[in-house]
């Protein structure tokens, strides 16, 4: 299954400013559903699960050295990815229908990371 998950490394983005905000508002705005939606325990821990998935994806995808723009042209490739990778490690039921909100979420966690990352 890895091999239909693996992609070419990320190249050096060219996304304007404007761009990347819009996805750092995105991801800002999953994670905060993310939290909302965790308050039951058993919701919380699938939840997570899928995104420590994605996060593990993103850490095969960009490694640990990384900047914003190439997160979020990552993110801009994500949707099939991290749909391959969360139902091969992470599915549960009603999955798909939480997809966006959890890889939002992931990306917000991963920027954290990011060599240029400002809150």
């Amino acid at each position: 299954m890895e091999s239909q998950l693996a992609s070419p490394p990320v190249s050096e983005a060219r996304l304007s400013d404007a761009a990347i905000e819009s996805a750092r508002r995105e991801w800002a705005d999953g994670h905060r559903r993310l939290v909302a939606e965790s308050r039951d325990r058993a919701v919380r821990e699938r939840l997570y699960a899928q995104v420590d998935v994605v996060a593990a994806e993103l850490r095969r995808r960009v490694g640990g050295v990384f900047t914003l723009a190439e997160l979020a042209a990552e993110y801009e490739r994500a949707e099939s990815w991290s749909r391959q990778a969360v139902e091969a490690r992470a599915p549960a039921p009603g999955w798909p229908g939480t997809l966006a909100m959890v890889e939002a979420a992931a990306f917000h966690l991963y920027a954290r990371g990011a060599a240029d990352y400002g809150p």
